[in-house]
């Protein structure tokens, strides 16, 4: 499983796979996966692209469009320029709670990948979904199976994909499906203000506002980001409240993920 911030055409249509591909990898930075963009080849990146507009009437008379299938490596660069300049003004800001997001996503889904199997995760993001253990099928619109071929399968969450699931990556990507992560309703919702007093009183504002924040597991940057602290204030508030049997953590590849425990939640939700 990977995660994304970017997002698919839910909408029905071709998206060029070559200025949109896949994640290099769970580590990977904005400006390799941008790098690759700008390095894809014209000629493949015009045969892509040309069958997005194909699929959008009256596309094909545009002039802007003409013009960058003429000029394929001009097209690469200015949509990787724009791409650019929508990641930092768009993106970027909010980068450490969108991604903390995701990676709780993809812990949740890999547990319950672990507990049910492919056969039953698949459905929960979406009932349209199916698998018979070979072909995974999508009932959108029309109905849509692809064979796997033996590649398997990707499943990459996204805070943009709401509410539909996305078919993603064509040859020589891996098979991939977008489904909307869980949980992207409490991005932009403070947590401070929702704690009760009492537990303020028991805590503190700061510790109290970190506890409440985890409504979703986080890491400790993503915490700072969010509610404004230090982010030495917020290790210091999930050191304390991990020994107090409040929160548990776990390591995701370089980061580490701050998760309530049963107490952590009936103290946060009032109970």
């Amino acid at each position: 499983m990977r995660d994304r911030c970017g997002c698919r055409c839910p909408g029905g249509g071709h998206a060029p796979d070559r200025l949109g591909p896949p994640p290099l990898g769970p580590a990977a930075t904005f400006e390799e996966e941008i790098a690759a963009v700008r390095a894809s080849d014209p000629e493949a990146a015009r045969e892509d692209t040309a069958r997005s507009p194909a699929c959008t009437p009256g596309a094909l008379e545009a002039a802007y469009g003409r013009a960058w299938l003429a000029d394929p490596a001009r097209m690469v660069r200015e949509l990787a320029d724009v791409l650019e300049r929508a990641w930092r003004v768009l993106v970027e800001p909010d980068r450490p709670r969108l991604r903390a997001l995701l990676e709780a996503d993809v812990a949740f889904h890999s547990r319950r990948l672990a507990e049910v199997g492919l056969g039953r995760l698949l459905p929960e993001p979406d009932p349209r979904l199916s698998w018979n253990g070979r072909t995974p099928a999508l009932a959108l619109r029309v109905e849509y199976a692809r064979d796997l071929g033996g590649q398997g399968l990707v499943l990459m969450p996204s805070v943009f994909s709401w509410p539909d699931v996305v078919t993603g990556f064509e040859a020589p990507w891996q098979p991939t499906l977008v489904y909307p992560a869980r949980g992207p309703g409490g991005l932009w919702t403070e947590p401070g203000a929702r704690g009760a007093e009492a537990l303020v009183r028991l805590l503190g504002r700061n510790r109290a506002a970190v506890l409440v924040a985890l409504a979703e597991p986080a890491t400790t940057g993503a915490l700072a980001h969010r509610l404004g602290l230090a982010p030495s204030s917020v290790s210091s508030h999930l050191r304390i409240l991990r020994d107090a049997g409040l929160l548990t953590s776990r390591r995701y590849g370089h980061q580490v993920l701050y998760e309530r425990m049963p107490l952590g939640v009936a103290l946060a939700s009032g109970g």
